[in-house]
Order: C-alpha cells, then structure tokens, then sequence
C-alpha cells in the first residue's frame, strides 16, 4: 500500500467519515448526554457493525445489493424512522417536564442505528468501487481497506463524542438540557428528512 494510494484514500474517505451523518451527530448527542465513557459501547456497537458492513460488501456480497436498489430504499426509510424515534425521546422531556431525559444508548442501539445508516452503506460501497479492484491480490485489498476504515471510523467518533462531552460542560443545568435536546434532536430530524429526500 503506497503512501500516494493512502492519501488518496484519506482524500476522498476522511470528508465522508467526519461528515454529520446519523451516527455522527448521535455520537456527539451522547457525549453530551452520557460522557465519553459511557458512550464508548454505543460506538463499539456502531463501529462493529460498520466492520461487518464492510467485510461483507468487500468480498462480494457488494455486488449483489448493488442489483437490488430498492433494498437502498428501504434502508433510508426504516433508518429515517428510527432516527425520527430517536429524536422523539430528546424533545420528549421538553414536552413532559416529569420525564426523566433519554435512556442512555448502548450497545444494540449502535447496531442498528450503523446496519440502518444509509450513509454508511453508500460511503462503503463507494470506497470498494474506487479503491477495490486496483490490485490482483483482492482479499489483501479489501483486509487493508476495512482496517484502515476501522481507524477512521474510530478516530472520528471518539472525536464527535468528546465534542458532544465538551459541550456538555458548556450547557448545564435546566436551560442547557433543553438546548440539547433541541440542538441533537432537531439535529437528527434534519438527518432524517435528509435521507428520506435522498
């Protein structure tokens, strides 16, 4: 792996991967909500999904999706429902001052929330059809490509998380809950038409 090959590569999956997208803008809701430790199983949830996601796209199963566009569809819409739902339980203590703010996402959220991100499922795609097929040695390309996507991934959400972290210590006590909500609810509403529009 050259490093002209790895820069391009950054080039073109970095602005992806940072980008606000559903899980991105979750992540930073929950560093704020939570911490970074607390958060840290929704982004193994979110990342191991993502790890799957890519492994099987590379070794081929890529291409048969690729004949099904409606299956695209259908991924946007459930995933914009759930994160309708998710957006749902920040406003909720707005609306109802008894409630007590959202249970923390774990674990199982953030497999579901990655398997449902369209986003995801595109900017994996789009990296195996860029970068893929240049090489004879395929499952040697496809392992480097998924590694260095992990890192990405990683890196990236750990940074989303401790901005939301950050800004938690900004927004404190009853105003800055309810900032919050607003800013990571209303946040996750865009997000969702955004795909549904998509």
């Amino acid at each position: 792996m050259s490093l002209s090959f790895i820069l391009a590569w950054l080039a073109v999956m970095f602005p992806l991967v940072f980008s606000p997208g559903p899980a991105n803008i979750v992540f930073a809701a929950c560093g704020a909500h939570m911490g970074v430790k607390r958060s840290l199983p929704l982004m193994v949830g979110i990342d191991l999904m993502f790890l799957i996601k890519s492994l099987i796209i590379g070794f081929g199963l890529g291409a048969i999706l690729q004949e099904y566009p409606q299956f695209y569809a259908l991924i946007r819409s459930v995933g914009a429902c759930y994160l309708f739902y998710l957006a749902f339980n920040f406003f909720r203590p707005l609306f109802n001052p008894d409630l007590s703010a959202p249970k923390p996402l774990g674990f199982k959220d953030g497999l579901i929330i990655q398997l449902l991100n369209a986003k995801g499922w595109i900017m994996v795609f789009l990296m195996f059809s860029l970068f893929g097929s240049q090489s004879e040695d395929t499952t040697g390309r496809v392992l480097w490509l998924v590694v260095m996507l992990a890192v990405l991934n990683i890196s990236t959400h750990i940074t989303w998380i401790a901005g939301g972290a950050l800004l938690l210590k900004r927004l404190t006590g009853e105003m800055g809950q309810k900032m919050q909500a607003v800013l990571f609810g209303g946040s996750l509403i865009v997000v969702a038409i955004w795909l549904l529009l998509g």
